[in-house]
């Protein structure tokens, strides 16, 4: 679908949003992060003072660089190459269990996790960036007033912690006792212990369902769902199911002066035009703008480009 020249920016509240797609974002890397090669069903990354080689279904070139190269990594992984397969890892020589990295305000563990995960996603870069200048945009307009952000399914708190920095108040909910542990120690790490975030170890529609009863609301909400997974009490959750429904009851949540939300899918059989049409759906009298497409990561020699995950975000101006 293409965009018309003469269309508007934003949509006006009541109005379906403009639509456009396909938008690729791109994250070069930072200085604790690069994408060095990919091919062969592998990628080969550099998260802080390691090197670390992990399957990659989409990376389906040739390597670039020599297999000396690869050789020398830190840790492998191997097992299931689905994303949220079991496996293990292999590492070469004296590796930590944890180490530090950074990324602006925040310092955060790096962590060789059993789903082949390292405590961050690199791609999400590219929506902690565009969140916090929207923060930082509308603080200018009015810093008195405390903008709410809710962040669902958050992990360890990437997507939480940079937002608190630009100070907004955020709840972060996640399902997992251990990776609101992660995010609260991503927390101290940081020397952010007095910043106004509410952790929550919980199932997350059930969270949402409740905020809707209560008749809260929130001027911001990320969404970054895994394709299936259960809540603290065995509660199933399964991605094509499930989130129709979530969607609903966010539409709820957001206030009427709302900036964003922000949906993200990983490891789904789905194009970016699935999810496009069911937030469409979703906030079609939402007003604003509504952009679709993928998320991709460059490597570092600029060269090609590798893409992790599909995300629809709305903004209202």
């Amino acid at each position: 679908m293409a965009e018309k020249t003469d269309a508007p920016e934003f949509a006006k509240p009541g109005q379906p949003p403009v639509q456009a797609w396909p938008l690729i974002l791109e994250t070069p890397g930072w200085k604790d992060y690069r994408l060095l090669d990919m091919g062969e069903g592998q990628k080969l990354e550099r998260y802080g003072r390691y090197t670390i080689v992990r399957p990659e279904p989409q990376a389906m070139g040739s390597r670039r660089l020599k297999n000396t190269v690869w050789d020398r990594a830190n840790a492998v992984f191997s097992g299931d190459t689905d994303e949220e397969g079991p496996g293990r890892w292999k590492y070469s020589g004296n590796v930590s269990e944890t180490w530090p990295m950074t990324y602006g305000p925040v310092t955060y563990n790096g962590r060789f996790m059993s789903f082949r995960h390292v405590g961050v996603f690199p791609e999400q870069a590219a929506h902690w960036d565009w969140v916090n200048s929207r923060i930082r945009a509308e603080r200018k307009k009015n810093s008195e007033k405390p903008l709410k952000i809710l962040n669902l399914f958050g992990y360890t708190g990437m997507a939480s912690l940079l937002p608190a920095t630009e100070g907004a108040q955020v709840t972060h909910v996640d399902a997992s006792k251990k990776a609101i542990g992660y995010a609260r120690e991503n927390q101290t790490l940081s020397g952010l212990e007095d910043l106004p975030i509410r952790w929550i170890c919980e199932d997350a529609s059930k969270f949402v369902a409740r905020e809707v009863r209560r008749g809260n609301t929130y001027d911001g909400i990320i969404l970054d769902p895994p394709k299936y997974g259960r809540g603290p009490k065995g509660e199933v959750w399964d991605i094509y199911t499930s989130l129709p429904g979530m969607l609903k009851d966010l539409q709820l949540l957001l206030s009427k002066d709302a900036l964003f939300m922000i949906l993200t899918a990983y490891a789904i059989r789905s194009s970016f035009v699935s999810i496009h049409e069911l937030m469409a759906e979703t906030l079609s009298k939402q007003g604003g703008r509504l952009e679709s497409g993928e998320l991709v990561i460059r490597e570092e020699d600029g060269s090609r480009a590798l893409s992790t995950s599909l995300f629809s975000r709305w903004s209202s101006r």
